[in-house]
Formats: structure tokens, C-alpha cells, sequence
């Protein structure tokens, strides 16, 4: 119980306002610790206070940074692919043009984060992302619904709210029961996606490709998909028909998307 305790008081962190203290590490102590580092010993980093310290264009590859603070450090194009991530503090962080592909996040916050251009390919994320940029972001084959069998704290799943994923790539993203209320998808690719009992009122679709996508059960209330691609979507179960726009009139949609 103190573990999963833990793992919520991380989850919610944003919540804690941020106190005015100094790093545990400079960025060449890092870059040091990184340069001596190898996949047998990688560069130990777990639970390091590194909130604000520049670690732009480094490669964490060989490095452990599991519970690390990283509130509003610079971590943009940095390499930490195929890294575990998880009960890291990112809220605020700039990740902007970083690889995290095949990464593992879970417990975390990363609100208001800079997440623009991201590779996040087939990663493992449940966390809060709410407000954060994500344009262009590429979020091809990820994993990031809740999983229904592991609930021991009850349901947690991604959050997107308010989250920019103009452009973005989102082919054959798992996001089950994630919540991406006024997101804004303008433009993205969400084809062959999984959007299973998702809560999207109020987020824009707009001139986004969501063929073959399956909202079923979806909350859609006010939701707006206006010249979106609708062709071969599944509808089927949806709740917030009437009031979700761009549907009913799609020249893509066929009759039996809302049977």
C-alpha cells in the first residue's frame, strides 16, 4: 500500500507547488556521468533533483533516470528511447524534437509540457498531459489506453485535455478510454486508431484523417469534425451525436457508422 501510495502522490504532483531550491546535478556533471556510462552500468540518475538544468541534445540512453525531478528542465532533442520513465516529475519540461520512442511513463505528470515534434513511437504512457503542445508530434502504434486488467488504484488512463496535436501522427495509436477533452486534432492522422470509450467533448477534428477509427462508446458531445476523413469509422454506441458537428452532413461517412 505505501508503493501505490507512492505512485499517486507522483501522479498528482502538479498539484505541489514548486519550491526554489538547487539542482543535484550541473549540466557537465551530467554530460560526465553520461560520457562514462555504458548499457552494463548506465549513469545513475534515479530520484536526482535536476528541475530546470539544461539537458538539451544529450543522449540518456545509458542512463536511469526512474523518480527523477525534471520540472522545467530542457530536454529538447535529446535521445532517451526505449528508456523506463516511470514516477519521473515533467511538468513543464521542453521536450520539444526528442526521441522517446519505445519509452515506458507511468505515474507521472507532464502538464503543460513542451512536446512539440516528439517521437513518442510505440511507447507505454499513462500520465497527464493536459495543456501541453504536441503538435506535430509523432504518436504512430502507441499504447497508451488504459489497461483494464491492472487497476489497483482505480481507473488510470492518459489524460489530454487541452492538449495541441495539430499534425500530429497518430496511426494505429491505442488511446482507450483516455481523455482528450478540447483537444485540438486539427490536421492529424489518426487512421486505424483506437478511441474506445473515450471522453472527447468539445475536440476538434477538423480536417483530420480518422478513417477506419473506432470510437465506440465515445463521448463526442460538442466535438467538431468538419471536413474530417470519416471513411470506414466506427460511431457505433457513441454518446453527444446531436451536438458533435461535421458528422451528420460528412460526404465520407456511410449509414451503418451510427448503427
Amino acid at each position: 500500500m505505501k508503493h501505490l501510495a507512492f505512485i499517486l502522490t507522483l501522479f498528482l504532483s502538479n498539484l505541489i507547488p514548486n519550491t526554489v531550491s538547487a539542482a543535484d546535478l550541473s549540466r557537465s556533471e551530467v554530460i560526465q556521468l553520461l560520457k562514462n556510462a555504458s548499457k552494463a552500468k548506465p549513469a545513475n540518475l534515479r530520484r536526482n533533483d535536476l528541475k530546470g538544468v539544461d539537458l538539451s541534445k544529450l543522449d540518456f540512453r545509458n542512463a536511469d533516470l526512474w523518480g527523477a525531478d525534471l520540472r522545467g528542465a530542457d530536454l529538447s532533442q535529446s535521445n532517451l528511447s526505449d528508456l523506463v520513465l516511470d514516477l519521473t516529475v515533467m511538468t513543464g519540461i521542453n521536450l520539444s524534437g526528442a526521441d522517446l520512442s519505445r519509452v515506458s511513463i507511468f505515474g507521472v505528470s507532464m502538464m503543460r509540457s513542451n512536446l512539440s515534434n516528439v517521437n513518442f513511437s510505440d511507447s507505454r504512457v499513462i500520465a497527464n498531459l493536459d495543456n501541453s503542445n504536441m503538435s506535430n508530434a509523432n504518436l504512430a502504434n502507441v499504447r497508451w489506453g488504459a489497461d483494464m486488467k491492472n487497476q489497483p488504484m482505480g481507473l488510470m488512463r492518459v489524460s489530454l485535455n487541452k492538449v495541441n496535436l495539430t499534425n500530429a501522427n497518430l496511426q494505429n495509436a491505442d488511446l482507450g478510454r483516455a481523455t482528450l477533452r478540447f483537444a485540438n486534432l486539427t490536421d492529424a492522422n489518426l487512421s486505424n486508431a483506437i478511441l474506445i470509450s473515450a471522453e472527447l467533448g468539445a475536440a476538434n477534428f477538423t480536417d483530420a484523417n480518422v478513417s477506419h477509427v473506432d470510437f465506440t462508446a465515445a463521448k463526442l458531445a460538442d466535438s467538431n469534425f468538419t471536413n474530417a476523413t470519416l471513411t470506414g469509422a466506427n460511431f457505433h454506441k457513441i454518446q453527444g451525436l446531436d451536438s458533435a458537428r461535421g458528422l451528420k452532413n460528412n460526404k465520407t461517412k456511410s449509414a451503418s457508422m451510427f448503427d
